[in-house]
């Protein structure tokens, strides 16, 4: 399972070549440092969907002697990974511009990662390939610039709610909010297994 996780760095060699300019732009732009987190965590793992798409790389995986549960493990397991790696190169690259974060930025970034991969990478294997990858992206792009709106959207009309949320303690939030992400990404694991595992190649 090793080395499905690391095919997806051997396979985007030149694309990571471009790493940490791109995040070196968002930096220089001024982003918010969860979002640049986000953004870091989400790029080698889309890249990869992106290339298997163009490729039907899932018809040579199938040939590889591995199970299609541990294809689907290596893909999420592999996220993780990647989300690690990225967040610890952003770090670097945030320090090194003496921007200024902290762990609830880099835990806010990592969190919104996993919640944003639970959601969309069963599409990958539900939907045929094609356009798949730019549909995962515009929807990002809209949701990154809707969240404003709808979080005064909740504030102002959902009041019992948002007034659940203010009262608890920030540890509670947190683990409360770890807890649900988790859940949702062991979810979206086991429901990606199944459908994989009924896919014809």
């Amino acid at each position: 399972m090793f080395n499905l996780i690391r095919r997806d760095v051997i396979l985007q060699k030149r694309q990571l070549l471009i790493f940490v300019p791109f995040i070196l732009f968002f930096i220089i732009m001024g982003s918010h440092p969860v979002f640049i987190f986000l953004v870091a965590s989400i790029f080698i793992p889309f890249n990869t969907y992106a290339y298997d798409e163009k490729v039907e790389t899932n018809i040579l995986l199938n040939s590889l002697p591995y199970t299609r549960f541990e294809i689907i493990a290596a893909r999420y397991l592999g996220a993780i990974v990647y989300m690690v790696l990225s967040i610890v190169v952003t770090s670097v690259a945030l320090f090194a511009f003496s921007k200024p974060f902290s762990i609830s930025d880099i835990a806010l970034g990592g969190g919104l990662f996993l919640l944003f991969a639970a959601l969309t990478f069963p599409l990958f294997y539900i939907f045929k390939p094609g356009y798949i990858t730019t549909a995962v992206l515009i929807s990002f792009i809209l949701l990154s610039y809707l969240s404003g709106p709808i979080v005064s959207f909740v504030n102002e009309n959902v009041t019992v709610l948002t007034n659940f949320i203010v009262n608890l303690s920030i540890p509670v939030l947190y683990f409360g909010a770890a807890v649900v992400i988790l859940i949702l990404y062991a979810l979206s694991w086991g429901v990606t297994s199944v459908i994989y595992q009924r896919k014809v190649f």
